[in-house]
């Protein structure tokens, strides 16, 4: 099922599958919720409504013109949550999804009942990652492909790109980015949630790659340190730890939220 609701001077298209209490999963930067979640969102519907909202920009879902702030993506989700769900939702986030979802769990805890946290950080202020962000951010303006490159290069680990092979390598190289996808780049480079962790009262999973070179496991770990009570696992993936390992994602997060 496909909803359209607005929100803050915004629109948020959201879908759903299954039934029950709510599982709300929130996507990263320059993916939308189908790319993110579309291949396992099925494997939580057996008990659970499982709900894919796109922000800003993504899905055809909307942003104000001008920066974009965290605050217009939480408000997004939390907009989700009240319209999808009957009582507190389980909440996770992926990448910048995660920080979303973080910094929603914070801003309104009675919408959250647990949270999982996938390749997040709290912090943009990290010297590597203002570097790799901010090359980022520049060859999405000069060129897709060599952007693409970059993006991939960083977002899987070595033995999962190379076994793509060189044609799917290079259909890849040739996708657009979502819009908008440099203003929430941008968005990722200003990210500091520190003091916001401290109001997160939700049961917190938090789920570090170990071979993830575009948020880097000290940063990720910084993340858990600062929740409270929350717990920490690492899996031995990239980035992109839904496209490399869905089935062990899916086990934690069954275990974590369902069972």
């Amino acid at each position: 099922m496909s909803i359209k609701i607005s929100v803050a001077d915004t629109s948020v298209n959201y879908t759903t599958v299954g039934q029950g209490s709510a599982l709300v999963l929130v996507h990263g930067t320059s993916i939308d919720a189908q790319g993110n979640f579309g291949h396992v969102a099925e494997r939580f519907a057996d008990c659970r409504k499982v709900v894919l909202p796109n922000y800003g920009g993504c899905g055809g879902s909307t942003i104000p013109d001008g920066e974009l702030q965290l605050d217009t993506l939480v408000e997004q989700v939390a907009a989700t949550i009240r319209d999808a769900a009957d009582g507190p939702a389980d909440l996770l986030g992926d990448s910048l999804g995660a920080v979303v979802a973080a910094a929603t769990a914070a801003r309104y805890p009675e919408l959250v009942r647990r949270l999982v946290l996938v390749a997040g950080w709290a912090d943009s202020g990290d010297a590597r990652h203002q570097m790799v962000f901010s090359t980022w951010r520049r060859l999405l303006d000069t060129d897709t492909e060599l952007c693409n490159r970059f993006a991939f290069s960083l977002a899987v680990s070595p033995a999962f790109l190379t076994a793509f092979g060189a044609d799917t390598i290079q259909a890849l190289l040739r996708q657009s980015s979502p819009p908008d996808t440099a203003r929430r780049v941008d968005l990722g480079l200003k990210i500091d949630i520190r003091e916001r962790l401290k109001a997160i009262t939700a049961p917190t999973l938090v789920v570090q790659c170990r071979q993830d070179t575009l948020v880097a496991s000290y940063q990720t770990r910084q993340l858990q340190q600062l929740i409270a009570g929350s717990e920490y696992v690492e899996i031995d993936s990239g980035h992109a730890a839904f496209l490399e390992k869905p089935d062990e994602l899916v086990a934690l997060v069954r275990k974590f939220c369902l069972d």
